[in-house]
């Protein structure tokens, strides 16, 4: 396997988890695997808005905002951007 191949697949763990996690309602745990996703894979705009709504949904709306508009700022005509 290569290191890219690796690297992707580690992302896709920790966005599952986080995902899971949001489905939960544990937005706070949520938060921290899409963080260590987002180290492994910063230009992901879907990972950015992943981010933005656990932000949103703990109130945190000025950093949820940052997350949405970096996620814009990667793929312009996202219109999943919250």
């Amino acid at each position: 396997m290569r290191q890219t191949e690796i690297v992707n697949q580690k992302a896709q763990e920790l966005i599952q988890k986080g995902d899971k996690l949001v489905e939960d309602g544990k937005y706070d745990e949520a938060l921290d695997f899409y963080e260590k996703a987002l180290i492994v894979n910063p230009n992901d705009p879907n990972l950015w808005n992943k981010k933005g709504i656990a932000l949103r949904s703990l109130g945190r709306y000025d950093e949820a905002v940052e997350c949405f508009n970096q996620s814009l700022k990667i793929s312009p005509r996202d219109l999943d951007a919250s």
